[in-house]
C-alpha cells in the first residue's frame, strides 16, 4: 500500500479530520465514471450534500476532498436545523470534457444503490440540469428544474441567508440590525453576489463590488449605477471606511496576508472555507473583527434543496432561512460566553446536536 493511500485512510480511521461512517468508490468503466461518496454522519438524518464534479488531480486527492466537504456538510446541516446529516460525492474528471449523460446516469445509480442514506445536490461543476439527469435513476436528487419538481437555482436563498447573518453581525457589534448607511463590499458578484447586492441597496448600504469576470461587474454597474467598482479584492479589502467584507467568491479568502490588512469590522460572506488554516479565526477576533461563520450563514441553499424532499414551498424555505438571523446571534452569544472565536462556537454548538442525536439513538 501507498504511502498517500495509507494517509487517507489514517484520517479516515484516526484523526480528527476522519470519523465517516461510509466511504464509497464507485466505477463504471463503460462512461468513464470515477467518483466518491462520503457519508460523514446520518446522526439527524440521511446525509446530505452535493455532488462536485472536478479534475483532480489524483483519486487519493479526490477521497481527501470528499472526506472535507461531507464533514463540513454534517456542520452546516446541524446549524441550519435540518433533519440531515453531512455527505458529499465527487466526480473526477473535467466536466467540460467528460460530462456525459450515460455518465451522470451510471453515477445516478450508485447514489440509488445506498437506499435513501444519501441525498445529492449540486455543487462545483454540476447544475440542475445534471440532476434532473441523476434523478432519472435516483429518487434521492435534490437541485432539480421547477419542471422536474424540484426548486431550481438556490442562490436566491443563499444570497438572503447572507443577508440575514451580515443584520445579526450589525446587532450584534452595533446595537442595531440595520445596514443603512454601512459600507459593505462584495468579493464576487455571480449568481449569489448579485442577488445580496439588491438585498444591501434595497436596505440603504453602500455596496463597493470586484470581481475576476468583468462582464459580473458590468452586469452590476449597469443595473445599479451608485455601486462603485474596485480593480481586485486586494484593493477592496483596504477600501477606506469599509464595515462590512462579504467574500462570495473562492474559498481562504481570509489568510495571512489578508486579515493584518483587512479595514472591515465584520466579515460575512457565502464563499465555503473562507478560513485559510486554523488560526485565522484567532487573527480575526485579535484584530476585533467580528467572523460570522461561513457555512452558518451560507446555508440557504442547503435549505432550499432539503426542502424539496417533501414538496417544495418557497415561503417555508424562506422562512426557515430567515433563522440564520436568530442563529448567527446565538453563536455570537456562545463565542462571548465561552470566550472564544464564532467559528469555534458554531463548531461545539453542531457537534453538541449531532451528538445528543446519536445518544438518542439517531436513524
Amino acid at each position: 500500500m501507498t504511502d498517500v493511500s495509507t494517509g487517507v485512510l489514517h484520517t479516515l480511521f484516526h484523526s480528527d479530520q476522519g470519523g465517516h461512517e461510509q466511504v464509497v468508490l464507485c466505477q463504471d468503466r463503460k462512461s468513464g465514471l470515477k467518483a466518491v461518496i462520503a457519508i460523514h454522519s446520518t446522526a439527524l438524518g440521511p446525509a446530505l450534500g452535493g455532488t462536485r464534479f472536478y479534475p483532480y488531480a489524483n483519486e487519493e486527492e479526490a477521497v481527501a476532498d470528499a472526506l472535507n466537504l461531507a464533514r463540513g456538510m454534517s456542520y452546516k446541516n446541524a446549524m441550519a436545523g435540518l433533519d440531515h446529516g453531512g455527505g458529499k460525492a465527487v466526480i473526477i474528471g473535467d466536466p467540460d470534457r467528460d460530462k456525459t449523460e450515460e455518465l451522470l446516469l451510471a453515477y445516478g445509480r450508485f447514489v440509488a444503490s445506498l437506499g435513501g442514506r444519501y441525498v445529492t445536490a449540486c455543487d462545483v461543476g454540476t447544475y440542475v440540469a445534471d440532476m434532473d439527469v441523476v434523478a432519472r435513476e435516483c429518487r434521492w436528487t435534490t437541485g432539480r428544474s421547477p419542471e422536474n419538481g424540484g426548486a431550481g437555482d438556490s442562490s436566491v436563498l443563499t444570497a438572503f441567508g447572507v443577508y440575514q447573518g451580515m443584520r445579526a453581525s450589525a446587532q450584534h457589534l452595533w446595537g442595531d440590525p440595520s445596514l443603512r448607511g454601512r459600507t459593505v463590499g462584495i468579493a464576487g458578484v455571480g449568481k449569489v453576489g448579485h442577488h445580496l447586492v439588491e438585498h444591501l441597496l434595497d436596505e440603504g448600504a453602500e455596496v463597493v463590488i470586484t470581481d475576476v469576470r468583468q462582464e459580473a461587474v458590468r452586469r452590476i454597474a449597469d443595473r445599479y449605477p451608485a455601486v462603485r467598482a474596485v480593480a481586485d479584492t486586494d484593493a477592496l479589502i483596504r477600501v477606506e471606511g469599509l464595515d462590512v467584507y462579504a467574500p462570495c467568491a473562492l474559498g481562504g479568502a481570509l489568510n495571512d496576508a489578508s486579515v493584518p490588512v483587512l479595514t472591515a469590522r465584520v466579515v460575512c460572506g457565502a464563499a465555503n472555507n473562507q478560513l485559510a488554516h486554523p488560526g485565522v479565526e484567532k487573527d480575526l477576533a485579535d484584530r476585533g473583527i467580528l467572523y460570522a461563520p461561513d457555512y452558518v450563514v451560507n446555508a440557504g441553499g442547503v435549505i432550499q434543496v432539503a426542502d424539496e424532499l417533501h414538496g417544495f414551498d418557497f415561503e417555508r424555505c424562506r422562512a426557515k432561512a430567515a433563522k440564520i438571523f436568530d442563529t448567527t446571534l446565538a453563536i455570537f452569544a456562545r463565542a462571548k460566553d465561552d470566550g472564544i472565536p464564532p467559528a469555534a462556537a458554531a463548531d461545539r454548538i453542531a457537534e453538541q446536536r449531532m451528538h445528543e442525536a446519536a445518544t438518542v439513538g439517531g436513524h
